[in-house]
């Protein structure tokens, strides 16, 4: 956990670039940018230069989010929001200002903005996109957090450790996908006014940390499916990208799919079958 003054003010300064919105500074941010002898434990790069873009691991989680069957039933992306945010105690402050989201509705010009078609088809420009974080294999978010906070787990899982964020809100201005929320209110204060009853298998988390997706990794390891997947496993459809039998793998090879801002080099693990 230790990190010395020049490291911490490097990542310092590329974070402020990328919160200035400079795409140099992302690239500065990608692997290869930060000197090879400040390795950063999880990142999962060990598979570079073997054949196949997971050569070499074992379990690489992903989803493929099947937006013409969410079009056709627009009612499920609310049940597997709710479903979600349930499930990991999201306060609902009931505003944009506050909101914390770990996946959200939203449509396809501003899900695809570097890659939007003006030509693409109506019934694909009207549909809802669901968005999360995107559980990259090269994850910037994991490079500039100074406590390692954020980490990248060997099932591709980047995950977050609550009690070492120290708030400073560097892996938010990382993140190409705006997938991180900042608590800027107690959580436990909106929950309590909600009446809702938390789920005792996830702790709740407090003012001043950044929170997100995580793939429902205490679900993984016992065994258990995503909880957005097992609200609707027509949609979400997961399993492990090294498979080829795996479920994700089989639809990815029959039907169409784009990623979000592919050519970041970040290697997204959130696909969008349409």
């Amino acid at each position: 956990m230790s990190m010395d003054r020049r490291k911490f003010l490097k990542i310092a300064g590329l974070s402020a670039l990328v919160g200035l919105g400079g795409s140099e500074a992302f690239e500065l941010l990608q692997p290869g940018a930060v000197d090879a002898s400040e390795g950063h434990e999880g990142e999962g790069e060990a598979n570079e230069g073997h054949e196949g873009p997971y050569a070499g691991d074992k379990i690489r989680w992903g989803i493929a989010i099947d937006i013409i069957k969410l079009g056709e039933n627009p009612a499920m992306a609310k049940k597997i929001i709710t479903t979600c945010h349930y499930e990991h105690n999201v306060p609902d402050w009931g505003n944009p200002k506050d909101a914390v989201k770990w996946i959200w509705e939203d449509d396809y010009e501003h899900s695809f903005p570097d890659s939007y078609n003006d030509l693409m088809a109506e019934k694909v420009e009207g549909m809802p996109f669901l968005l999360l974080c995107n559980h990259c294999d090269r994850p910037p978010c994991v490079r500039v957090c100074p406590t390692k906070a954020t980490f990248r787990r060997p099932d591709g899982v980047v995950a977050m450790d609550y009690h070492r964020c120290i708030g400073c809100r560097f892996c938010m201005a990382a993140c190409p996908y705006g997938s991180r929320s900042f608590n800027w209110l107690d959580p436990r204060i909106a929950l309590k006014r909600e009446g809702r009853k938390l789920n005792p298998r996830f702790p709740t988390r407090m003012r001043g940390v950044v929170e997100k997706c995580n793939l429902c990794v205490e679900r993984l390891d016992a065994g258990k499916l995503p909880a957005c997947v097992e609200a609707a496993p027509d949609i979400m459809i997961f399993g492990n990208l090294v498979d080829a039998d795996s479920p994700v793998r089989k639809v990815l090879r029959e039907r169409v799919s784009m990623r979000r801002k592919i050519q970041l080099g970040s290697k997204p693990s959130v696909f969008y079958l349409v």
